[in-house]
């Protein structure tokens, strides 16, 4: 299929056909919103994550070099904080995911998700690392997978949610049948504590699997007005996805997934397991959607509670509302096509909505 690493070979644009749940009725916006994108940082070196702190600073992550850097809009410094070692960057592995505490600079934890040679097997990792000074130290393994990180499906998002919960998302690593199996974390959402540890209110006791039956994904996000959790992911051939996540909920991927029909789709990649939860809006072509956001006070009209997300394949940025309760999609279009593909997405503290392409990092803003 269209995942990141063969879409790195070059790949070209896909003409989208976004199809709809039937309870979804997504429409396009009338109008849509105007945007633009104005660069804040480019030159960069394939930023494939990227995190804001309090003040400002972005810390953003080279993906094929394992480097995290620090680089601060109000002087244009950009200085070297610390190197993830022993990064693999076959296929879609890497520096892949970048967090920063909830309460930094009290706790000045910067965390990286990362696919490393350990010991001559890899894996993929979380790493907490400590901020002195703008320079890292004490690094720390929080989390390793339990299976053998794929060339392909390592998913690599994290973020901090509800309760200062550490969020990630590991792919099924290329095995669709890890994604239905309980006792690994391939193939799921995962919910920690700051240290790693599993939270005793995890649907699964004894678990820091939150949601399962995930193939891969790249982006989500938690909705400020709700603290809903919203995810983006890539199907095979067909049905790439956006999912309104549930605690403990099976999103269906598995062996028996198929792009042919019947069943028709989505059911035909989302067929595995107990009650799977079907997507609420699927796009077939595969359009490859990577970050996402909210727009919650970002400053561009007609955008107000909407998200926005980024599809790889096309170099897109779509805009998507939301039903008055906020758990269901009710539009989807697109409203700016950048320059190059984006990757991650982040609101900052400003509360503008930031993308991330190759080579730099975007704002998005009224055209």
């Amino acid at each position: 299929m269209k995942s990141r690493g063969s879409l790195l070979a070059g790949m070209t644009a896909l003409v989208i056909a976004a199809v709809v749940a039937p309870s979804a009725a997504a429409r396009p916006l009338s109008p849509p919103a105007a945007v633009g994108a104005d660069p804040v940082v480019t030159g960069l070196k394939y930023p494939a994550a990227f995190t804001f702190a309090p003040d400002g600073r972005i810390f953003y992550g080279e993906r094929l070099t394992g480097k995290i850097r620090i680089y601060d809009p109000s002087n244009g410094s950009n200085t070297l904080f610390f190197t993830i070692t022993n990064v693999s960057i076959i296929g879609e592995q890497g520096l892949l995911g970048l967090a920063i505490h909830p309460r930094y600079p009290a706790r000045p934890l910067v965390y990286a998700y990362a696919t490393r040679n350990v010991n001559g097997s890899l894996k993929d990792q979380i790493i907490s690392v400590r901020d002195s000074g703008g320079t890292g130290i004490s690094p720390r393994v929080i989390w390793s997978s339990d299976t053998t990180a794929g060339d392909y499906h390592d998913g690599g998002r994290i973020l901090f949610g509800p309760g200062r919960r550490l969020y990630a998302i590991q792919g099924e690593a290329h095995d669709e049948r890890n994604a239905q199996d309980l006792t690994n974390d391939a193939g799921k959402i995962l919910r920690m504590t700051d240290s790693g540890a599993i939270p005793p209110d995890n649907p699964f006791p004894g678990s820091r699997i939150w949601a399962y039956g995930v193939r891969n994904s790249y982006g989500f996000n938690f909705d400020p007005l709700t603290l809903n959790l919203w995810e983006t992911e890539n199907g095979p051939e067909c049905n790439d996805e956006l999912n309104f996540i549930s605690k403990g909920a099976n999103d269906g991927w598995g062996p028996s997934q198929t792009c042919s029909t019947p069943p028709p789709p989505p059911q035909n990649t989302n067929q595995d397991g107990p009650s799977p939860v079907l997507p609420q809006v699927w796009f077939t072509p595969t359009i490859a959607p990577v970050g996402m956001a909210f727009c919650v006070g970002c400053g561009i009209p007609q955008s107000e509670g909407t998200f926005f997300f980024g599809a790889y394949n096309t170099s897109d940025i779509w805009q998507v509302s939301l039903s008055a309760d906020r758990k269901t999609i009710t539009s989807d279009v697109v409203v700016y096509t950048h320059s190059g593909a984006p990757l991650s997405m982040e609101r900052g503290p400003d509360s503008a909505v930031y993308f991330s392409d190759s080579a730099g990092i975007w704002k998005l803003v009224q055209a």
